[in-house]
């Protein structure tokens, strides 16, 4: 019988680290961003209309790792203060595109602000070059798990 390999110490599982992370930036986010009357996925929605102006709804909702369902919810949130804007009617298809207000880049501007703040102060013991580093280290590792479980390296 073969000895399957098991996690073993969390402390040294990459991928607990990894979820500690996660769970530290979510938090300092969420503390910059209250003052701010946002939550975390406001801002990563903001932030995604700032970058992509008129992205539908589903690819919203995938870059800011929530439910379709949830996204709606935060648009019309976001809509209702004013920050986005929606068409009542596709003007083409069914695709609803959103952009953001002026008062919404307004908000984006110091929310984005806040949050690199937060960034820098995480990723400070990291020189720029090791910061890279672990950018597209965590890049590669994102890319071999969507590839799924049995596909070969």
């Amino acid at each position: 019988m073969s000895q399957e390999e098991t996690v073993g110490e969390l402390e040294q599982s990459v991928g607990y680290v990894l979820k500690q992370a996660q769970a530290a930036l979510h938090s300092a986010m969420d503390a910059v961003l209250r003052p701010l009357e946002l939550t975390v996925s406001q801002y990563s929605c903001l932030e995604l209309l700032g970058q992509y102006p008129g992205v539908s709804n589903s690819e919203l909702a995938r870059g800011a790792f929530v439910t379709r369902q949830s996204m709606n919810l935060v648009l019309r949130g976001l809509q209702d203060r004013g920050l986005v804007a929606r068409p009542e009617q596709a003007p083409h298809g069914r695709v609803l595109p959103t952009q953001l207000t002026s008062s919404g880049q307004e908000k984006l501007h110091a929310a984005s602000v806040a949050v690199r703040a937060v960034e820098r102060q995480m990723f400070s013991p990291l020189s720029a070059e090791e910061q890279c580093r672990l950018r597209n280290d965590l890049a590669d590792c994102v890319a071999t798990v969507s590839l799924g479980p049995h596909h070969p390296q």
